[in-house]
């Protein structure tokens, strides 16, 4: 791992990585099994750094968010919903719950993916970076009874699958309450073949256009140095094999919004969006920044006032309404020394669908994006249907027990009052995905259309959100595909062998 600028300027990779996320981290690892991979990542290393690392800071990272270097990059939707995006090798997975649970098998074929490939996917990231709960801390073991209380049914015990009614979850936590990002899968790649760049950004891809082909091909990335001047550019490329008309791929792997921002940015996009910025065309795609969506979520503070807690990440899920609402519960800082217990519950099926936008022409700020929380009518019920939920939990008798208070007073009642209350306290829980959706930007097989060399795998191609919590499929993801574009080289070669010994 480097963050020297100069190591990797000028140099070839059989594949490029932007984005050391959750997703990319086994993708770079799979990829290099057989090939040079350069993985890219806009933030530092996770290792060293205790509000990372330490259960006992789960939450602290979004409370120290600044503009350029903090590991949890903060951002507020045009829905005016405040939100955050990782920064740092591992992506989110250095800063969420920690939570892992599998895809639904639904979601599973409706991908299209091969089962048996997914499972062994699963289990390999499963064997480096998740550990089942060793215990339940206390206000997990009352979690767990009081979405029983609620109804939440039937009780499924230690579970990595999404399936309905209450479980325990896998968690990246390790017994001993130390966190496992996706940087920890870096370590089953080939270290003479993998090169990992920190706090580098990525501003646009290269691209060769051949007239000859009429084909635009993805050639490499310019990219600076996190804290330096966006005039301070270097250059990295896709090395062109000498016995073979295969060649790698730079793949984006950066985010919900990192990956639709780096296509506008890179001139692929609403050509009227291109123009406003003096961004020359590569590609006029009306899709790229189409499909942003959120899972709505309403939390529920069930203790009466801040207290000084120890954080606690969720371990119980509670899946119901034919797998349309998923409640967790945690204890979240408010500051060093102060926390509050809650309960939360998302819509896991939105219908809603916003969009993302350039902001401006600076690859390390935030592009605009709109969710358009509750605006269809379908999540707007749901959410009503998720309060009554919500409220039948914080009521139970296991609550007022850990508390030490007597029962919670019902929130509201009316129909109407449920529904401002939604409106007006809907949420995120950071689950966003969308802006370059297979069918619409990429192909199934994560190739973006029209341009050849150039793929985007990350949570931006998803067009809902996966299971309980999307980390597990991210990951899985990563380690699937790379695996298929090996498969995919590996026959290629095989042709070309072919017919040169004919």
């Amino acid at each position: 791992m480097t963050s020297d600028v100069k190591e990797v300027a000028g140099k070839s990779y059989d594949y490029i990585v932007v984005g050391g996320g959750t997703c990319g981290c086994p993708l770079a690892a799979t990829l290099s099994e057989k090939f040079s991979v350069l993985l890219i990542e806009r933030g530092g290393s996770p290792y060293g750094n205790p509000l990372v690392i330490d259960r006992r800071y789960y939450g602290f990272p979004l409370l120290q968010t600044d503009k350029y270097m903090s590991v949890a990059q903060g951002f507020i939707s045009q829905d005016g919903v405040g939100n955050v995006r990782g920064r740092v090798l591992g992506g989110s997975s250095a800063i969420n719950g920690g939570l892992y649970s599998r895809a639904s098998e639904e979601f599973v074929n409706k991908a299209g993916w091969d089962n048996k490939l997914v499972t062994e996917a699963y289990e390999w990231v499963e064997s480096k970076v998740v550990f089942p709960p060793f215990f339940l801390t206390p206000w997990q073991s009352v979690a767990e009874f009081s979405l029983l209380e609620a109804g939440i049914l039937p009780y499924n015990g230690f579970s990595l699958e999404h399936v309905k009614g209450t479980k325990i979850s896998g968690s990246v936590f390790d017994e001993f309450g130390k966190r496992h990002t996706a940087a920890d899968i870096l370590q089953a790649g080939n270290p003479k073949t993998l090169t990992v760049l920190v706090n580098a950004t990525v501003k646009s891809i290269i691209f060769h256009y051949n007239g000859y082909r009429n084909e635009t091909i993805a050639k490499g990335i310019r990219f600076i140095q996190s804290n330096a001047s966006l005039g301070e550019t270097h250059e990295a490329y896709i090395r062109k094999p000498k016995n073979s008309s295969s060649r790698g791929d730079v793949i984006l792997s950066a985010g919900a919004l990192g990956s639709p921002q780096l296509l506008l940015l890179s001139g692929i996009g609403p050509k009227e969006q291109l123009r406003r910025f003096n961004i020359p065309l590569v590609l006029d795609m009306k899709g790229v920044g189409q499909g942003m969506q959120d899972n709505p979520c309403i939390a529920i503070l069930v203790d009466s006032k801040p207290q000084n807690r120890l954080p606690d990440p969720p371990q119980i899920a509670g899946i119901t309404d034919d797998l349309k609402i998923i409640v967790e519960a945690s204890i979240l800082p408010l500051r060093f020394n102060a926390s509050r217990v809650n309960i939360a519950a998302k819509i896991a099926l939105p219908f809603s669908k916003g969009m993302l936008e350039l902001n401006n022409t600076d690859p390390r700020l935030n592009p605009a994006v709109k969710f358009n929380y509750l605006a269809n009518e379908n999540d707007m019920e749901e959410c009503v249907k998720m309060t009554k939920l919500l409220n039948r939990i914080a009521r139970s008798k296991s609550i007022a027990f850990f508390l030490g208070e007597s029962r919670q007073n019902k929130l509201t009642s009316t129909e109407v009052d449920l529904r401002k209350f939604c409106k007006k306290n809907v949420r995120t829980i950071y689950h966003y995905h969308g802006g370059c959706t297979v069918g619409s930007v990429v192909d199934k097989h994560y190739r973006v259309y029209g341009v050849k060399g150039l793929r985007v795998l990350d949570g931006s191609t998803f067009a809902e959100s996966p299971g309980t919590n999307p980390m597990a499929t991210l990951l899985m993801l990563g380690r699937y595909q790379g695996i298929k574009i090996l498969r995919e080289r590996e026959a290629v070669s095989g042709l070309n062998v072919k017919e040169n010994t004919q």
